[in-house]
């Protein structure tokens, strides 16, 4: 849907908010640029707190539907899809919010400005933090977060259902631990091809309200204070008009880690005067002190009031009850049976089908009379929903949502197998304490599910409660603790083992790949994950989820992880070949493709439409995902890049012709100095279910259809 929005309105509430801020003393701006503003009651402002989440639903408020993590959300592949999500969110947002008001709450997490979404580039696997992210890929990133945004901040012309934040700006995907001093260093090229696309996208397209600053350093400059980032790019070469928010007591850093100020006067100096509007923490309490020694200007303050008061003025804030359409919406569609419903859908697309050898899966319901349902994530709810999460008020784990669908017709028998992550459960035992109850249940069972993989308590943010590995970023890729040992036992008994994997980035299974005939992976599926998972194994419901992340076999093959340089990294740039690949996932039905073919073989300033049609071959209603990859063919050019989606949801013996629309940038690449060109020669664009890449053939055991084109002359675009 296109995004209008009235600019005579937003001319006039920027005008009321200058008005307004011309009445504030100057002590009275500095702590209206902190996330905990105060009341000024003689203004009649109204005490707000800026905090809060939605990563993927409203978080820590309470009651709320808690969709997939956002790598589930992106596995879908569905942008559409995705702007349906973010509007719940912001439907729920809206009803919280509409409650706490009546009842006088201004505390933290109950205001309208969403921190949300991360459009990080997901780099690096090791990053605890990367599943709150879209994936690898600027361009699905892009395509996706313009769509969140653009569903939390809504269509009306006249006001904003809520306000989205783009963040984390613009370089930032760990190591968690270092990234109160860290400087992550990437060259122009890298800048501009992959960690700034998105947030081009969103600023640009969605018109999103504000820009988070990161922890870190990029190229030397803290990023919450960066003239490089806040003002060369952001708001002169992107034309950014909203807010720009710090990460929460990122200031500080300045001083304390980065040491690149003196003390939190000079910090605070340092951010306003480059560019940072808000302040999620206290230091901004020193923008008086800073006014006054001649460190700010106070029309620089000014300018800050004004961005954040016409934010708080474009969603209603300051009109009477019922002037914005969304001052009515009930609480009672929190977490509704229509928000639940909606959730399941989510789950259900987000799962990726990664082997179904001889067709194991589905499983037939009618031929089982015993199932065992072993392992750490069996019964797990903190792999259900990751971080940055709300309280659902039913929770659907794997062993919950299969013991549900089976009823009494199927005998279940369900053992943890082995801790998450240590070599016991019972704090007395000698280890391994559960390996003789998996045995015994692999024995007595026609069919054994193993649920293992990670939670929000082993990847995540530094600092997060309960994070085994305290920086929140992962060691490695492989199963923690005795999981791949009960694998492999369970693999002894000889009997029909279906794997289910929950984590929110790559894992290495290798050996389950070799030796497990049937594997899904879940990511973190959300509160309706166990019922989504049940209705797939069962075949009630088709897997279309395909892989945002590459599955790697080791970080062996991979560069440091404080190597910011993209060279050897994701499916763009990797040599190795992947264990899964990015965009591979497999269907319960079969898809083939004919009659391909391409407007114009040249690469000109109009693009190109790339045109196939596509049949479901098989026996079973599905969804396919069909993607468009281009490739310069020359030397020092990146792997095919993903250019284009289309998902089509198809019946057995159904075909429809799908028409994919590239425009000229999809043939560009930025040179060393950041100049985005379409340079003279061979492309390769490829339309299909996959990669045009030799693993992803071999997986799904098809090719796309891959044509040539030409650029005659060099384009250089704006």
């Amino acid at each position: 849907m296109e995004l209008v929005r009235n600019e005579e309105k937003n001319k006039n509430f920027r005008e009321r908010a200058k008005e307004l801020v011309a009445q504030m003393t100057l002590e009275e701006k500095a702590f209206q640029m902190l996330h905990g503003a105060p009341a000024i009651d003689r203004l009649g402002i109204k005490a707000y707190n800026w905090w809060n989440e939605a990563l993927h639903g409203v978080a820590r408020a309470g009651l709320a539907t808690v969709f997939p993590q956002s790598i589930g959300l992106a596995a879908t592949f569905d942008e559409d899809f995705i702007e349906e999500v973010a509007d719940a969110i912001s439907t729920e947002g809206r009803a919280k919010f509409n409650a706490q008001q009546k009842y006088d709450d201004t505390d933290i997490y109950k205001g309208l400005t969403f921190w949300s979404p991360n459009v990080n580039i997901f780099r690096d696997p090791r990053w605890g933090r990367g599943h709150e992210t879209f994936g690898e890929d600027p361009y699905l990133t892009s395509r996706l977060g313009v769509r969140f945004v653009e569903g939390i901040q809504g269509h009306d012309e006249n006001y904003m259902k809520a306000a989205a934040c783009a963040k984390h700006f613009a370089v930032h995907s760990g190591p968690e631990d270092l990234r109160h001093s860290f400087d992550a260093v990437a060259s122009k090229q890298d800048m501009y091809e992959t960690y700034l696309p998105a947030f081009k996208a969103c600023v640009q397209e969605a018109k999103v309200e504000a820009v988070m600053g990161a922890y870190n350093r990029t190229n030397g400059e803290p990023c919450c204070g960066s003239k490089t980032l806040l003002q060369d790019i952001l708001r002169d070469e992107w034309g950014f008009e909203g807010h720009v928010v710090s990460d929460c007591w990122a200031i500080k850093d300045f001083h304390e880690g980065h040491m690149v100020t003196a003390g939190p006067v000079e910090s605070v100096a340092r951010a306003v005067s480059n560019g940072c509007d808000l302040n999620c923490g206290n230091l901004f309490g020193y923008v008086k002190e800073a006014v006054e020694k001649g460190m700010i200007s106070e029309e620089r303050v000014d300018e800050a009031l004004v961005n954040l008061f016409t934010t708080r003025m474009k969603l209603g804030l300051f009109d009477e009850k019922g002037k914005t359409p969304y001052d009515d919406i009930p609480y009672t569609v929190v977490d509704s049976k229509e928000m639940q419903e909606l959730n399941l859908k989510a789950a259900e697309k987000c799962v990726v089908l990664l082997k179904n050898e001889n067709n194991m899966l589905p499983l037939d319901k009618t031929k089982i009379k015993t199932i065992g349902i072993i392992g750490p994530n069996a019964d797990n709810r903190r792999a259900l929903v990751g971080n940055y999460e709300g309280t659902a008020s039913r929770y659907n784990t794997i062993s919950q949502g299969i013991q549900e669908y089976v009823g009494d017709d199927i005998r279940t028998l369900v053992s943890v197998g082995c801790h998450l992550h240590l070599d016991y459960i019972e704090n007395l035992s000698t280890g391994k304490d559960r390996h003789s109850e998996v045995k015994a249940i692999c024995d007595a069972s026609d069919v054994v599910i193993m649920c293992l993989g990670l939670d929000s308590g082993l990847e995540g943010e530094e600092g997060d409660q309960g994070n085994q590995y305290a920086s929140g970023d992962k060691p490695n890729l492989k199963l923690p603790g005795n999981q791949q040992e009960i694998l492999e036992v369970a693999y002894q008994s000889s009997k029909p083992i279906v794997l289910v994997t929950l984590a929110g980035s790559a894992l290495d299974l290798s050996w389950a790949d070799e030796h497990i005939p049937a594997m899904i992976h879940g990511w973190y599926p959300g509160a309706q994950g166990g019922r989504a998972i049940a209705k797939i194994l069962f075949g009630d419901a088709n897997p279309e989820g395909r892989m945002p992340v590459t599955f790697y076999r080791s970080t062996d093959e991979l560069p440091e992880f404080t190597d910011y340089s993209m060279k050897g990294r994701t499916y763009r740039y990797m040599k190795n070949e992947a264990l899964y690949p990015f965009g591979y996932g497999l269907s319960y039905t079969k898809f083939a493709y004919a009659d391909a073919g391409i407007s114009t073989d040249v690469v000109g300033t109009d693009g190109v439409e790339i045109s196939v049609k596509v049949k479901n071959t098989g026996d079973r209603a599905g969804v396919e995902t069909v993607q468009v990859y281009v490739k310069a063919d020359r030397e020092g050019t990146p792997n095919a890049q993903l250019k284009g989606i289309s998902k089509v949801a198809l019946n057995p013996g159904e075909e429809k012709m799908i028409t994919i629309k590239l425009p000229v940038n999809a043939f560009a690449l930025y040179d060393e100095e950041a100049v985005n060109r379409v340079s003279k020669g061979k492309y390769l664009v490829s339309i299909g279910t996959c990669q045009p890449e030799n693993r992803s053939k071999k997986l799904t055991g098809q090719s796309p259809i891959t044509f040539e084109m030409h650029a005659e002359e060099e384009l250089v675009l704006v």
